[in-house]
């Protein structure tokens, strides 16, 4: 089967500019390789920072891309930048992809003999995939359908024991670490990825196996948490998310009076022992879908009240959003809407507007609800997604004279939008929205191009915008765009107080400024050398001689030699006793 067809617009929309940008580069220096299709599943490697590359698959049918994930462990907003890479490969160099059998295909081939040794060797090869193929056995022989017991809380087909043990390993992994003298807490990712293993229960309609896991998850991280407690370990974050889990599992399930009664005596029990506050399970619990204010709302009777006869709770957000994610599950529309209007969850409801393909009703009610930039950027991209490029482009630009925290990301989409609908003007104010709360020198040179004859009165503007900005993390993008200038002091004043943790980024700075400022580049130089060598770690001495070069270009350049002669000598009189230091001058060619 041939994949779907990518365009880059499409790459763009599922992806913020720094990941397309970063993935575009990844691209072209070739960082995808082992690019395979099995079927309906694209696999690809992609060399990173790290030593090992990161995975991505691609799954598909024959209406488009059905789920796309990578190993990375990114988890901010769209695609990550290997997938981003991936998929540039299958837009541009789909030929490439080299063909592969299908597991069916490659099973087939097998007899039954065959299989079971195959199954064998595999759990020899990785023994902890003999759990997984319990679990599986288990479910095939007993379906989640069934119920194997009236029993409580038993309706599970899913053996929890080696969940207990993970939990376990985990914290004593954490005791060993803490003890090995490291600071940063390993616990929270670690207990997350085996809580998400119940939500993935959830989302699959299994709330009895997602309750199975939860509750011992739960008691373990209990019962156990005394051993990283002594090491100042909150259980914050972890209480949380289990918070969250157990809220999914519970809503996903038809349970018993006697049932809901056991987990409300287990969780205040593991409220009192854990010094947790599990309000947000508990109102869950209590109210299930049969809670007369809910069952209003959901029916379309909306009040100022919402979904709460009662005071609104702090966790109200959080449980709106967890029955909208259950009601989009079980593709309840009208009721999510209902819910969404109801409890002011502006972007759901305004999304799910524009993904049932009710536009017009969607971009009339932004009219009044919308009130962020994340709202409108939600809206823009679904109309998109819709085809609706128009109306994305509309929405999208007036989202930018709203507050919120994503300018630069809704900026360069709604850029890279208007410049597929051929608007160039409406292009260049929306780059030049993301450029004024992050400039970028890149995002620089496209404007120079979308402003034609009217680009020097708006480098004027943008000049300004980097001159009075004081964003951490775009010193480089601001020296770039300076140098690109030929704005010398400029690049001088940005680098001047940096530490030297920005060595590079002031060298390329020095290296321009010899010939306008030579004296800065001896004066800044030769402090930041002298601070290494005054303070004798040898260790460092390399970065001084680094510094002591880029004073002696600066001295020789300008016409100094004498002076810097009597410098150095000065310097090998002062620190003659530094053997290493000494040795380096000589090896670095700083006699001269």
């Amino acid at each position: 089967m041939s994949i779907p067809q990518i365009s880059e617009f499409t790459i763009r929309r599922h992806a913020n500019a720094k990941s397309f940008q970063q993935g575009e580069a990844y691209y072209a220096a070739g960082a995808v390789n082992a690019v395979t299709q099995r079927g309906h599943l694209l696999q690809a490697d992609v060399m990173g920072n790290q030593t090992r590359p990161d995975h991505v698959n691609l799954s598909f049918d024959s209406s488009g891309l059905t789920s796309v994930n990578c190993t990375c462990g990114y988890n901010f907003e769209g695609w990550c930048k290997h997938i981003v890479a991936t998929m540039l490969v299958c837009a541009r160099n789909s030929e490439n992809i080299e063909q592969r059998p299908t597991l069916e295909q490659l099973l087939d081939r097998l007899d039954h003999t065959q299989t079971q040794r195959l199954l064998q060797n595999l759990v020899t090869e990785y023994p902890p995939l003999i759990e997984a193929i319990n679990r599986h056995v288990n479910w095939m022989i007993n379906p989640a359908g069934e119920e194997t017991t009236t029993k409580p809380l038993r309706r599970s087909t899913i053996d929890p024991a080696p969940f207990r043990g993970q939990v376990r390993q985990i914290l004593r992994d954490a005791v060993r670490y803490f003890e090995e003298g490291c600071e940063e807490d390993p616990i929270a990712g670690e207990l997350l990825s085996v809580v998400q293993t119940a939500i993935d229960f959830s989302e699959q309609g299994e709330g009895e196996n997602a309750i199975a896991i939860l509750e011992v998850i739960t008691s373990t991280c209990v019962e156990n948490w005394h051993e990283v407690a002594e090491y100042g370990v909150e259980n914050d974050q972890i209480v949380g998310e289990l918070n969250n889990a157990w809220c999914e599992a519970i809503l996903s399930v038809d349970l018993t009076p006697e049932e809901k009664v056991d987990i409300q005596i287990n969780l205040e029990t593991w409220q009192d022992e854990w010094n947790a506050d599990f309000g947000l399970v508990m109102e869950a619990l209590r109210q299930g879908w049969d809670y007369p204010p809910l069952v209003q709302v959901i029916q379309g009777n909306i009040t100022e009240r919402g979904a709460w006869e009662e005071d609104v709770p702090d966790y109200a957000d959080d449980l709106a959003l967890i029955r909208l994610k259950i009601l989009e599950r079980q593709e309840r529309y009208q009721e999510y809407l209902y819910l969404a209007e109801a409890e002011g969850q502006t972007q759901q409801y305004l999304t799910m507007l524009g993904r049932l393909g009710r536009v017009e009703e969607a971009i009339d009610a932004a009219q009044t609800q919308m009130n962020s930039m994340e709202e409108a950027f939600a809206l823009a991209k679904t109309l998109s997604v819709q085809g609706a490029l128009q109306q994305a482009l509309d929405i999208a630009q007036s989202g930018l004279n709203l507050p919120g925290n994503c300018q630069y990301e809704l900026g360069i989409w709604t850029s890279d939008l208007a410049l597929e609908w051929g608007n160039s003007q409406a292009a260049l104010l929306a780059i030049k929205a993301a450029f004024q709360v992050k400039p970028c020198f890149v995002d620089y040179q496209k404007m120079t191009e979308l402003a034609g004859e009217n680009w020097e009165s708006l480098k004027t503007d943008l000049l300004k915008i980097i001159r009075t900005d004081s964003g951490w993390g775009t010193e480089s993008d601001k020296v770039d765009i300076f140098l690109y200038e030929g704005l010398i002091d400029d690049a001088i004043a940005i680098v001047s107080e940096l530490n030297s943790y920005y060595s590079e980024l002031i060298h390329r700075v020095m290296d321009a400024a010899i010939p306008h400022n030579s004296g800065w580049v001896i004066a800044n130089a030769c402090r930041r050398a002298e601070k290494i060598m005054d303070a004798g770690k040898a260790e460092y001495y390399y970065y001084a001689v680094e510094w002591l070069k880029k004073a002696r270009n600066a001295y020789l350049e300008s016409g100094k030699k004498a002076d810097w002669l009597s410098y150095r000598e000065n310097l090998m009189q002062t620190h003659a006793r530094k053997h290493k230091l000494m040795g380096m001058f000589k090896q670095r060619g700083m006699d001269l």
